[in-house]
C-alpha cells in the first residue's frame, strides 16, 4: 500500500526481480474486475486511492487478507488514507499483521510524540529502530566484500568563489536577525544561520509561520522570500558555472519590483563584493577593481563594458575529468564498467554532457555568447579567442578512440553494443528506465550516464538506473546523504560486484557543511527516537482500542441513570449515510466522516460532490480550487447544476487548519471592497449568491468543522438513494426537477430576459403559457404581471425593439468609443 502509482510501479518491479511468488499490480483499469483480482491472492501493489473505494464497496475480501505492508509510514496521521484503509481492515479482520516501513527518522523530530501517534495509527505494537550506527548494521556494512570503496576528493574553491560565498553568508545572517527581531514567535534554536543553509529550512520556516502569516508585517514576508531566493544563489555558487552565476546576480539588479520591494540587503557592502567577485569570474580581475561605485559603475558590472573575458573553469569539472581519466586507465588495465555520474539537478546534467564532449572553453563560449554578449551588446568570443585551454581530457579521448559519442536510451546503448547491425527495433524495446531526465554518453571505454539526483519525472528512475546497470563506478558530483545510503544498501546485496564511489565537495563550502549537518540530524533523529522508545506509552490492545470506535459521542459522556428497566429497550438509531463521490477520497473528509459513524458510499457523481439527503446537495471547494473554478467558470455551471435538481444546495468552502480561517491578509489591500471587482474572490462569490438565491454557503475553517457540520445537517433526514443520485448528470433531460415544473430551454431564456429576475420568473411563467404569448402582451399587461412598471417597461422595450434602431445605436456608441454590453 502506497501513495502513487510510480511507488507500486517501482516495487512491483523490484519484488519480481528479486523474488518468485507472484504478484500483480491494481490500477483504476484493472480494478473494474471487482473482487476477481483480489481473490487471484499473491501480493498486490495497490494505491491508497483505489484500496479506500474497494474496502467501502466489500469488492476486497478482508478476512482472506493475511496482512498488509505500508509504505512511508512517517506520513501516516489520523486523518490520511492509510489511516482510513488501516482502520478499515482491523474492524474487519483481528488477526492479519500490519507493518510500516519508513526511511525518514528526522520525520518523526517534529511535533509532540509524533511516533508514538503514529504507532496507535499504524495498529502495531512494536517499534524497530536501524540506524547506521547499530552495531550489527556496522558489522555487516563494513565486511570487505559489503564496503564501498569511496574517495573523496576536496575540491578547493577559488579566491572569487570564496568571496561570492562569504558575501553570501552575510546578507543570509543579516535577513535572519531582522526576521528574528520583528517576530518574537520564531524559535531562536531553529532559525539560526545553519539551518537557513540546510536543505530543511524551507520546512522549518512553513511550520512556524503559516499559522500566523496573515498577521505578519510586509516586511516579514518580503524577508522570507528574500531568503528563499538567497539560499538558490548560495546554492548555484557551487553548482553552476561563472557566467550562469553571474547572469543570475544579474538579474538581481535589473529586476525593478525585487529592487523597489528590497527590505534593505542589496545595499549592504556584502551586496557589492557579491556583485564584484561575481563579474570576476566572467571578466578578468584587473578591469573589475573599481574605487568608486556610481550609477554607471553598475552598468559596468552588471554588462562588462570595456572588460577583459576571461571566463573561470568551476573547478569540479577538472576534477570530474581527472576521475574519468583514472577511470579510463583502470579500464586500460582490465577493470572496465559502467561508469555512472550523479548531479543535483537536470540543468547541471546537460551541461556536464556538453563539457564531456566539447571541454570547458566551448560550453563557457556558447554560454557567453547566448546570454551575456547578446543582452549587452557586446562582441562574440570565439574558441580562438580564449586566453586559457581548458578543453576536458573526454575530448582528446574521444579523438584517440575514433568513435563518435551517441546518445540514447539505455535499451538503445546496451542493443547497440550487442547487436551493432540491427537497427530499426528501438520501439520494441523500450526500457522502463525513464529516459525523459537522463543523459547518456557513451564511449568505447567505459560507458558514462549522467542523471539528475532530484527533479526527474519519475522520482525512482535513478534507482532503477543504478539496479539495471550496476555500474563499477559512481561519481558523485553533488553530495546526497539520501542517495548514499542506497549506494550501501546496493553493494550490501551484491557483495560479488565492485564498486567505487568518488565524491567531489567544494573545501571549506555551504556544499559541505550542509552535508555535514545532515549527517548530524540523522544521528540526532535517532537518539531522540531511541531515548523516545524507551518511555512510550503503547496500549496493551490495539484491537479493541478507542482508535476503532466510531461515533461522536466523547468518551466521558454522562449517562443518565434515572431511566428505567422499561425504558431501557429503545429503537436503535439509524445509521446515517453520505453517497460520496470517488475524487473526493483525495481528502481528509471521507475518514473524518467515517469516524463520526456515518456510513460512507463511494460513486460516481456528476451533480456534487456529497449527497447528505435527497434535497441537499454539496460541492467541497479548497481555498486554491475555489479561486480557480471562479477564474474559469466551473463553479457557475456546478452551482447551475445543483439548483437545478436539489432543493438545497450548498456551497463548502474548507479551509486548512494550519493555515489561517481568513481571505484577508495583513499588509495587503483589503480583499473587501465597495465596488464589484472583476480579480475580487469576494466579489465573484457575491455575484454568485446574487445569480443563485437559493445557494447556500458553508465557512469551515478544517475537515473536522466540516464532519460535525455534516453530522447535525443529517440529523431527522431522509436518507439518500444511490439510483437517484446516479440518474442525474448535466446533460440529463428525462431526470425529475425538484425545484419547479418548468424546462430547462424555455426557464434559462426568460431568466436572461430584462426587467426578469429570480423572484418574478415564476410569477411570468404561471400566467404565460409560452414566448409566443409573451411577444403579443401590451406593456401595461407585463407591468401588471410582473408588478413593476420599470420591469415591464425594460421588457416591453426589449421584445419590440427594431433591430434598424439598434444597429443605429451600436454605430453611434462605437464612434463614441463605447462597446455596448447586453447584462
Amino acid at each position: 500500500m502506497s501513495q502513487s502509482p510510480v511507488s507500486d510501479n517501482y516495487y512491483s518491479c523490484t519484488v519480481n526481480f528479486t523474488f518468485s511468488f507472484s504478484f500483480s499490480y491494481i490500477s483504476t483499469n484493472i480494478n473494474i474486475a471487482g473482487k476477481k483480482s483480489y481473490l487471484e491472492g499473491g501480493v498486490l501493489f495497490v494505491t491508497s486511492r483505489i484500496l479506500v473505494v474497494d474496502l467501502l464497496m466489500e469488492k476486497v475480501p478482508v478476512d482472506l487478507v493475511t496482512g498488509l505492508l505500508v509504505y512511508r509510514a512517517h506520513k501516516v496521521v489520523e486523518t490520511c488514507q492509510e489511516a482510513f484503509i488501516l482502520r478499515l481492515f482491523r474492524e474487519k479482520n483481528k488477526t492479519g499483521f500490519i507493518k510500516a516501513f519508513t526511511d525518514s527518522a528526522e520525520s518523526f523530530t517534529h511535533g509532540f510524540c509524533k511516533a508514538e501517534r503514529v504507532i496507535k495509527t499504524l495498529f502495531v505494537r512494536n517499534l524497530y529502530l536501524w540506524p547506521r550506527f547499530q552495531a550489527t548494521i556496522l558489522a555487516f556494512l563494513e565486511q570487505e566484500k559489503r564496503k564501498i570503496n569511496v574517495v573523496e576528493l576536496h575540491v578547493p574553491m577559488t579566491t572569487e568563489m570564496q568571496g561570492i560565498q562569504t558575501a553570501l553568508l552575510d546578507i543570509i545572517a543579516a535577513c535572519v536577525r531582522e526576521l528574528r527581531s520583528m517576530n518574537a514567535q520564531l524559535d531562536v534554536d531553529e532559525v539560526t544561520l545553519e539551518t537557513v543553509i540546510s536543505n530543511s529550512f524551507d520546512s522549518i520556516i512553513r511550520y512556524q509561520l503559516e499559522p500566523v502569516w496573515h498577521q505578519l508585517s510586509e516586511k516579514s514576508k518580503l524577508l522570507v522570500s528574500d531568503l528563499k531566493h538567497l539560499r538558490k544563489i548560495l546554492r548555484s555558487v557551487t553548482c553552476h558555472d561563472g557566467v550562469t552565476f553571474l547572469n543570475t546576480v544579474n538579474a538581481l539588479r535589473t529586476n525593478e519590483r525585487l529592487f523597489g520591494q528590497n527590505v534593505g540587503w542589496l545595499f549592504l557592502d556584502s551586496a557589492d563584493s557579491l556583485f564584484v567577485y561575481s563579474n570576476r569570474r566572467v571578466h578578468s580581475a584587473a578591469a573589475a577593481k573599481k574605487p568608486k561605485r556610481s550609477k554607471k559603475a553598475d552598468e559596468n558590472v552588471a554588462g562588462g563594458t570595456n572588460d577583459r573575458v576571461e571566463l573561470e573553469e568551476p573547478p569540479k569539472w577538472k576534477a570530474l575529468s581527472d576521475v574519468l581519466v583514472e577511470i579510463e586507465a583502470q579500464s586500460g588495465a582490465g577493470l572496465a564498467g559502467q561508469v555512472l555520474v550523479c548531479a543535483d539537478d537536470d540543468r547541471t546534467c546537460e551541461q556536464l554532457r556538453e563539457y564531456l564532449e566539447d571541454g570547458a572553453r566551448a560550453v563557457l563560449t556558447r554560454l557567453y555568447n547566448r546570454t551575456i554578449a547578446t543582452r549587452h551588446g557586446k562582441p562574440l568570443i570565439s574558441l580562438a579567442d580564449g586566453r586559457k585551454t581548458m578543453d576536458g581530457p573526454r575530448k582528446s579521448a574521444k579523438t584517440h578512440t575514433g568513435e563518435s559519442s551517441t546518445t540514447g536510451t539505455l535499451t538503445q546503448i546496451f542493443k547497440d553494443k550487442a547487436n551493432p547491425d540491427d537497427e530499426g527495433n528501438d520501439e520494441k524495446d523500450k526500457s522502463n528506465v525513464d529516459g525523459s531526465f537522463c543523459y547518456y554518453k557513451v564511449f568505447s571505454k567505459p560507458l558514462i550516464i549522467i542523471h539528475p539526483l532530484h527533479g526527474a519525472s519519475n522520482p525512482y528512475s535513478l534507482m532503477r538506473v543504478l539496479y539495471e546497470v550496476e555500474p563499477k563506478y559512481v561519481i558523485l558530483y553533488d553530495s546526497d546523504i539520501m542517495f548514499i545510503r542506497q549506494l550501501e544498501v546496493f553493494k550490501a546485496t551484491r557483495p560479488q560486484c565492485h564498486l567505487q564511489l568518488y565524491f567531489l565537495l567544494y573545501a571549506d563550502s555551504t556544499d559541505e557543511q550542509c552535508y555535514l549537518t545532515t549527517l548530524r540530524k540523522e544521528k540526532e533523529a535517532f537518539e531522540m527516537l531511541i531515548r523516545n522508545k524507551a518511555t512510550m506509552v503503547i496500549p496493551s490492545n490495539l484491537d479493541d482500542c478507542a482508535l476503532l470506535e466510531r461515533g461522536s459521542a466523547p468518551a466521558n459522556e454522562t449517562v443518565s441513570t434515572r431511566k428505567g428497566g422499561a425504558m431501557a429497550s429503545a429503537q436503535p438509531a439509524t445509521r446515517q449515510k453520505i453517497l460520496v463521490d470517488m475524487r473526493e477520497f483525495r481528502s481528509e473528509l471521507p475518514s473524518l466522516l467515517h469516524r463520526r459513524g456515518l456510513d460512507i458510499v463511494p460513486i460516481t457523481i456528476e451533480v456534487g460532490d456529497y449527497i447528505l439527503t435527497p434535497d441537499m446537495c454539496v460541492e467541497r471547494k479548497s481555498i486554491s480550487d475555489l479561486i480557480g473554478s471562479l477564474n474559469n467558470g466551473r463553479l457557475y455551471n456546478q452551482c447551475l447544476a445543483m439548483t437545478r435538481y436539489y432543493k438545497r444546495p450548498i456551497l463548502l468552502i474548507e479551509f486548512d487548519q494550519n493555515k489561517p480561517f481568513s481571505l484577508q491578509f495583513q499588509g495587503n489591500v483589503s480583499t473587501i471592497s465597495n465596488e464589484i471587482q472583476s480579480n475580487d474572490v469576494t466579489s465573484k462569490l457575491a455575484l454568485l449568491t446574487l445569480h443563485f438565491p437559493l445557494l447556500r454557503i458553508l465557512w469551515c475553517a478544517s475537515p473536522y468543522a466540516t464532519a460535525e457540520i455534516f453530522e447535525e445537517l443529517k440529523v431527522g433526514k431522509d436518507q439518500p438513494e444511490e439510483a437517484k443520485a446516479l440518474a442525474i448528470t448535466v446533460e440529463s433531460s428525462d431526470s425529475p426537477l425538484v425545484t419547479d415544473k418548468y424546462s430547462h430551454g424555455p426557464q434559462d431564456l426568460v431568466l436572461k430576459l430584462p426587467g426578469i429576475s429570480s423572484k418574478n420568473y415564476r410569477t411570468l411563467m404561471n400566467k404565460v403559457s409560452n414566448l409566443s404569448e409573451l411577444v403579443k402582451l401590451s406593456e401595461e399587461q407585463l407591468s401588471k404581471i410582473l408588478d413593476n412598471r420599470a420591469f415591464g417597461k425594460d421588457l416591453y422595450d426589449f421584445i419590440h425593439k427594431n433591430k434598424q434602431d439598434v444597429e443605429a445605436k451600436n454605430a453611434k456608441q462605437s464612434y463614441k468609443g463605447k462597446k455596448w454590453k447586453q447584462k
